[in-house]
Formats: C-alpha cells, structure tokens, sequence
C-alpha cells in the first residue's frame, strides 16, 4: 500500500482505488499558521468609513412614482448625497421598480430595510453601456443593474431584496449568445483596444446584477440577491472587499454568487448560497489580456462559515492568467446538492497560476464529485500557455455521497500539478475513488474513500 505514493505512480496516467485508507506517516501541514495567515489578511482589509449624513429614498417621489420607476428618485438622492460628501441612502419598505442601473458613487450606502425589494426592468434599452468584462475580458456592454466605477467607500447592506428579473428578457439572449462569446475571445487574442470592444444593443452578452469595477473598501452585508441576468456579484480589479451575511436564490443561467477577478483582501464569510452555477468563483482574466495583467493577482481572499448549494461550491478558474493566489477558505458546510465541492479548472491557453491555497474543515453531502483538478479544462487549449498549479493543502474535508468522481488531480505532462496535501479526508460513498494524472509530490495522510476497512478477518 505504501508503494502506492511512490512519486513515479504518482506520474503515471492514472491510480483508481475503489475503497481504502491511506495512513501515511508524513509531516503534518501548520494548521495554526495558515489560521494566523487567513487572520493577518483579514486584519488587512478596509471596511468603507460612510459619512452619518442619511437620506431616504421616499424624500425624492412619491410612492406611486417609486412603484412605476424608481430610477429617478436613485438619481436624484445619489447626486445629494455626493454633494455632501456621501452617506446612507435608506430604502423603507416597499416594493420599487428600478428601469435602469443604479450607480453607486464613493461614500455611499445603499441601505435596503426589512421588506425593501428592487425590482429591476428587464428591459435591455435602459441599460447603457458601460466599461466592465465578460466572462474575462474587458470590453463595453449592458450597464450592470447595481455598478460603480473607481469608486471607494462603498456598500450595500440591510435586509432587503435585489431582484434582477434575469428569467425574462435577459434569460432568451443565452440561446443566442455563441458567437459574441467567441467575438470577445478574438478581441482578447488580437489585443484590440478596448474601446473598440463595444458589445450592448444589438448583442446578447447579459449584465451582471452587481459589479464593483477599480473600487476599494467595499461592504456587501446582509441583503438577499435573486433572479440575476448573469454572475450576481462581481468585484473586478477591486481591493479591501468584506461581504458578510448575504444571501441568494437565483436559478437562471451562469447565475455564480460571487465571482472575484484580479480582486484582493477579500473576506467573505457568514453566506448562504442557492445559486444555479459556482457559489464562489475566483477568476483573474483570460489568456492574452489575463497574463498581460499579471501585476494584479486575485489574492488574500478568506472564506469562512458559508453555506453551500448550488452547482459547485468552490471553484478558481477558469478564466485566472493572471494568477490566483494565497486562498484561505474553512468552517463552511453544503446545505444541499452540489455538483462538484471543490473544483480548479484551467487549460494550456490560460497561463497564470494557482499556487498557496489552502482549504479546512468543509462538509459536504451529496455531490457528483468531491475534488477536481484539472488543466484540461474542456479539452482547449495549444499547449503554448500551460498554468501551474501547485502548493495545495486540503485538510478535514467530509463528504457523505459521492455520485461520480472522489479526487482527480489531473495535470499537463509538461507541467504537473505538483506539491499537494491531503489530510483527513472522508468520502463514504463514491463511484470511482481516485485518479492522479500528471501529479507530482502528492501526499496522503488519513484518507478514506468508501467503507472504512477494520481488522482483517482470521484465515479459516
């Protein structure tokens, strides 16, 4: 059994083991220091100083105007609130249709009180375009429903509802989306300026509910997100984010919860997802804009005390050229199915790097399956920008019911996914139990996939 971590087995094109423990005696990983690591990242991060000045949404039209179109009255309460140099714009209950984006400006809250619920048009027309990036690359398009732009100080909280009526309008341009998706692709490769990349009217790349774009000291706090066009909240090339306490539903299509793109200091913690596709995805641009972004990193990110549903929980990638690193995610929980729990993917164009991630004390219930590495993300790629993924420690995870796959570390013959840790890992259930494809240095301690094995039985 020991010769099974030999480290040229490990490289060989596959090891599948249906039911076993491995108990290997090897050095432990420092749990203490990667808690005093995620600490120090945390003590970091700026949370926003919001002037007291306030502000309700109600001073600027009447109920009747706000239930028809709310948009002005945002308009007109922002502009007051920037002139005196920010502070709580407050939402009572209600229910306002909004046709339009709200912008967000520096030193300012959006306040949304118990029972307040932003109903957004889905309209395409009232939506301008905008500076922000789809799915990794920059260009102009559909305003998100809720954006600001090199803005500082910024939050969103209470207790209130942002609805993005995505399941309508928005919802019939994913049929039609193919080939200004691939038009965003050549754009990236052929490093056409930017301004040139006008999508919006005539397109069908869907905005995103939230987007916070060259921003810093950002909160997101306790409001519930539904019903987005596309991603729900996206914080890009931004710093010193905390999102706490939110929560989603929102089942329409590439619906992620919280995707983070070349964004640093985050703390995301006390979250329940229900989203249809990944809860959290760390990105950092694609391919040829991606690596010529390098300098900006998604990095220092902490994850604690979430709550799980949705497609997969955890994901980094695929768009991450310019790199992702120093990840601490612990103490979280599914609440429901998953897909996948733990999932890196990247292919030979993306480049970038996936190193210094380190993921504790998870549980999960059922998912297809439990941890997938993999740098053959779709089978693309020219082998010319191969990524490295390395240095991963995955300790105390638990899944109860693994549909398909239990661990695949599936790595590039000329770059092997290499220095992984696992330790105690428990998967009672699982159709195929592991596989190591182009691995090297990887190391088991206390990992059992399937029925435990007890003492063998006494020859008769």
């Amino acid at each position: 059994m020991l010769n099974l971590m030999k480290k040229q087995v490990c490289k060989s094109a596959g090891c599948f083991l249906f039911a076993f423990i491995l108990s290997i005696q090897i050095f432990g990983q420092d749990i203490v220091g990667n808690v005093k690591a995620a600490e120090e990242i945390v003590k970091q991060i700026e949370l926003p100083q919001i002037p007291n000045y306030k502000v309700r949404l109600t001073d600027f039209a009447s109920k009747l105007r706000l239930q028809t179109d709310a948009k002005p009255a945002f308009d007109k309460a922002i502009r007051k609130l920037s002139g005196k140099g920010g502070g709580v714009l407050t939402v009572p209950q209600g229910n306002y249709l909004v046709k339009g984006p709200i912008y967000l400006k520096s030193n300012i809250n959006l306040h949304l009180e118990e029972g307040a619920v932003l109903n957004f048009s889905d309209n395409p027309d009232f939506y301008p375009l905008v500076p922000t990036s789809w799915e990794g690359t920059f260009l102009y398009n559909y305003s998100p429903l809720i954006y600001a732009n090199q803005a500082e100080n910024i939050a969103i909280t209470g207790s209130g509802v942002v609805n993005g009526n995505g399941d309508g309008n928005w919802a019939a341009f994913k049929d039609k989306e193919n080939s200004d998706k691939l038009k965003t692709r050549e754009l990236n490769h052929n490093q056409t300026p930017v301004t040139a990349r006008k999508f919006g009217k005539g397109h069908y790349l869907r905005p995103q509910l939230v987007q916070f774009f060259d921003s810093k000291k950002i909160l997101i706090e306790g409001v519930k997100f539904e019903n987005s066009p596309f991603w729900c909240v996206h914080l890009l090339r931004s710093t010193d984010i905390t999102i706490d306490g939110i929560s989603y539903d929102s089942q329409n299509k590439n619906n992620d919860g919280i995707d983070l793109e070349y964004a640093s200091k985050v703390l995301i913690q006390n979250v329940t997802f229900n989203n249809s596709d990944d809860n959290i995805a760390i990105k950092a641009g694609r391919d040829t804009e991606g690596r010529a972004n390098a300098v900006t990193p998604s990095q220092k990110i902490v994850v604690r005390n979430c709550k799980f549903k949705g497609l997969h929980a955890l994901v980094i990638g695929s768009e991450m050229s310019a790199g992702v690193k120093d990840v601490y995610v612990s103490d979280s929980e599914a609440w429901g199915y998953l897909k996948r729990g733990i999932y890196f993917k990247t292919n030979s164009d993306r480049g970038g790097y996936i190193k210094n991630i380190h993921i504790s004390d998870l549980a999960f219930k059922t998912v297809e399956d439990a941890v997938f590495m993999t740098a053959n993300y779709h089978g693309e790629g020219s082998g010319d920008h191969i990524s490295k993924i390395s240095n991963i420690t995955l300790m105390n995870l638990k899944f109860d019911e693994v549909e398909n796959f239990g661990i695949v570390l599936d790595g590039y013959p000329e770059k092997p996914i290499f220095d992984v840790f696992l330790e105690n890992i428990s998967i009672y259930k699982a159709k195929n139990a592991l596989t190591l494809k182009h691995t090297e240095g990887v190391r088991f301690k206390n990992v059992q996939i399937g029925e435990e094995a007890g003492t063998p039985s006494a020859v008769k």
